[in-house]
C-alpha cells in the first residue's frame, strides 16, 4: 500500500479566507487583512486571518489548517458584534467552492473570547480559532 503523498504546492488558506470574509456585507466596514498597516493600533474595525497550524490528511487528501481570527473594535461591544460576524461568515463556507478551492467543512475550536492585546494597549480584542477541512488536488 502506498502512502498518499502532499501536494507540492498548498492553498494559501490565509488568502482564501480573507477574501471571502472581503465579500461579506456585514464586514464591509472593517480591515480584513494576513498582516495589519503600519498604522494600525488596534482601535479600529479590523479582522486579521491567521494560519495558527493545522494538518495533511493524505488518506482524504484534505488539508486541515487551524484559522485564528483576530477582531478588533472601536469599543469592546464593537469587537465582539464584528467578531460574532467574522465567525457567521467562516463558519458559513463549509461545502463551498471557491475557484479550485472546496471547503467540505469549518468546526469551530475556540472562541470568540476576550483576550487583551499587549501589542496595541488601547485595543479591543476577541480571538477564535477555527479548523477548515480544504479539499487539495
Amino acid at each position: 500500500m502506498t502512502t498518499p503523498t502532499p501536494p507540492s504546492t498548498f492553498p494559501d488558506v490565509e488568502a482564501l479566507v480573507v477574501d471571502i470574509l472581503k465579500q461579506d456585507p456585514a464586514l464591509a466596514t472593517a480591515l480584513v487583512a494576513v498582516q495589519p498597516p503600519s498604522t494600525f493600533d488596534g482601535t479600529t474595525a479590523a479582522v486579521l486571518v491567521n494560519r495558527r497550524g493545522g494538518a495533511w490528511v493524505g488518506e482524504l487528501h484534505v488539508d486541515q489548517p487551524l484559522i485564528e481570527l483576530e477582531v478588533y473594535g472601536p469599543t469592546k461591544q464593537a469587537a465582539h458584534v464584528l467578531a460574532n460576524e467574522a465567525r457567521r461568515a467562516l463558519l458559513a463556507t463549509a461545502d463551498h467552492q471557491y475557484g479550485t478551492n472546496l471547503i467540505t467543512d469549518v468546526e469551530e475550536q475556540d472562541g470568540p473570547r476576550w483576550l487583551p492585546d499587549y501589542l496595541y494597549r488601547a485595543a479591543n480584542r476577541y480571538v477564535s480559532v477555527h479548523k477548515v477541512y480544504l479539499d487539495v488536488y
